[in-house]
């Protein structure tokens, strides 16, 4: 019999090789619980000594009894914790002051200055501040005004009025007081009317009629000191002597 032809047989392709599978991980055992914490350790018993009957009886044994002086430092104590803490400092402060003040009353009254007390000898104590403009008026009636530490008169009301002073300015001193303060040119008030040519100066409630023009400047007055007034005001004001005296008898204005 004859061999019959077989038919050609057609390659397979290659089939893909699956990757391998990775290992399993080992399970990963849970961590320990936490111990349980130690318990103290029990202390030790105390352990009491017994006491003798004469160490008891010492325990027992009352305070003795303060002494005298004992109870006499514990009531000053006392005492003085319940005052309040600046009451003695107040206390004695208030000593110290008074016996300043009786101090200073014995030496102001004592005769220091050629037998005068101290109390008469010092002026008004705010006319201890020497300034321009300080009025002042000793035993007489006459007030004066410092300037340039000199003393000068106030020669009439008129000027005392004109200058703007008040009577509430005018301090009392001792004549001592006013003599240590030189004489200046006192402070008058001139006055003149419109129709008339002659000055007048008041002194002592009189007008003072000035001759001429050089015994005015020689006088130490200036135009700014004179006021004019009506005339008729100033025939009402008695005359005084005229300035210089030997000017002869004063001219009516």
């Amino acid at each position: 019999m004859g061999l019959e032809k077989s038919e050609p047989v057609e390659p397979r392709p290659p089939q893909p090789v699956p990757p391998p599978s990775p290992a399993p991980e080992p399970p990963v055992a849970p961590p320990p619980p936490p111990a349980p914490p130690e318990a103290p350790a029990p202390l030790p018993a105390l352990t009491t000594l017994p006491l003798t009957a004469d160490e008891f009886a010492k325990l027992a044994r009352p305070a003795e009894p303060l002494s005298k002086a004992e109870k006499e430092r514990l009531a000053e104590f006392t005492e003085l914790a319940a005052q309040p803490v600046t009451g003695y400092y107040l206390a004695h402060i208030l000593r110290l002051l008074a016996l300043g003040l009786l101090v200073i009353l014995i030496v102001i009254n004592l005769p220091l200055f050629n037998g005068l007390a101290l109390a008469r000898a010092l002026p008004d104590r705010q006319a201890l501040i020497i300034r321009d403009g300080l009025l002042l008026k000793g035993s007489g009636p006459e007030v004066f005004v410092i300037e340039n530490n000199h003393k000068r008169w106030v020669s009439s009301l008129d000027a005392f009025q004109h200058y703007g002073y008040v009577w509430d300015d005018v301090h009392l001193v001792d004549d001592s007081f006013l003599k240590q303060f030189p004489d200046d040119r006192p402070l008058h008030v001139l006055l003149k009317c419109e129709a008339s040519p002659h000055i007048y100066r008041l002194e002592n409630d009189l007008k003072r009629w000035i001759k001429d023009i050089p015994t005015f400047t020689a006088e130490g007055h200036v135009w700014e000191d004179v006021q004019f007034v009506s005339c008729d005001y100033l025939r009402q004001i008695p005359n005084g002597p005229p300035i210089p005296p030997d000017a002869g008898p004063p001219p009516e204005p």
